[in-house]
């Protein structure tokens, strides 16, 4: 089986299941584990252990660097990357001569279901794969079925270290306020991850208000409340980098995420 990478034009070569896979996003490693071929994953980032128990294979690379002699010494037979902030990374392992394929950004739920079943085309494990999507789709609708009749307006806000960006309509965390029993806030423009001005953030009156953040930049909820003019009633649900209490996380403990969300915006 011959499989084009449609980002980047490399062609890999699949006629058997890769054995040696060097994975930079911590999703499709966790999702490789769920498919039972964990045992194939001989490279990974800091970030994986997140998501996986017990994961023993060695580090090699951030999000966006490596070391690549040291990757190439590896012999990886696929190399996982994602788009996005990623892109110009995985073109430079691709230009390289290593086997990558990129896997796309999910836009939404459906998206990470996609992405599932890629993983599970590239390893052979297209059953696997399937019976993973019917899960989590079986769990995405029995919290539909649950959800309350009036939800509360959901404001989410992701800082990356310093930097602040929004929940547009177009990103799979839309969904999982949804999946959560709540209305996102609509934030002007289509961006996935907007910038948001302070007259914007002023202006906002969410009845929720979730904030992920990351441990070596810890953000402070009470001086930002402050700052919008936000009551003091408004507590700040705290997103972390866990597994299943990650907003940003897109492998299949987004259905525990969803499901923490729930009890979170149910208080």
């Amino acid at each position: 089986m011959r499989v084009t990478c449609p980002a980047f034009g490399t062609v890999l070569d699949l006629e058997r299941p890769p054995r040696r896979v060097a994975s930079f996003v911590s999703s499709a490693t966790e999702t490789l584990f769920e498919l039972g071929c964990g045992e194939a994953v001989i490279g990974v980032t800091p970030y994986c252990s997140r998501y996986v128990d017990g994961l023993s294979a060695p580090v090699v690379g951030d999000y966006l660097k490596t070391d690549l002699a040291a990757l190439k010494a590896l012999e990886p037979d696929l190399v996982l990357v994602t788009l996005g902030i990623q892109t110009a990374f995985g073109r430079r392992l691709a230009q390289a001569g290593l086997p990558v394929y990129a896997l796309p950004l999910p836009a939404s739920r459906h998206g990470i279901l996609e992405n599932q079943l890629t993983l599970g085309g590239l390893m052979h494990r297209v059953p696997e794969a399937r019976a993973l999507s019917r899960r989590m789709e079986a769990g995405f609708a029995a919290l539909l079925a649950d959800a309350p009749a009036n939800p509360p307006e959901v404001f989410a806000e992701l800082w990356f270290g310093r930097h602040l960006r929004g929940v547009g309509g177009l990103t799979f965390i839309h969904d999982l306020i949804e999946l959560a029993g709540g209305r996102p806030v609509d934030l002007p423009g289509s961006e996935a991850y907007p910038r948001l001005e302070e007259a914007t953030l002023k202006a906002l009156r969410p009845e929720r208000w979730i904030l992920f953040q990351e441990p070596d930049f810890p953000v402070d909820a009470a001086a930002l409340r402050a700052q919008r003019g936000w009551p003091e009633a408004l507590p700040a649900i705290a997103s972390t980098v866990d597994k299943g209490r990650n907003l940003i996380h897109d492998g299949p403990s987004f259905l525990d995420t969803a499901r923490w969300l729930k009890a979170q915006l149910g208080r």
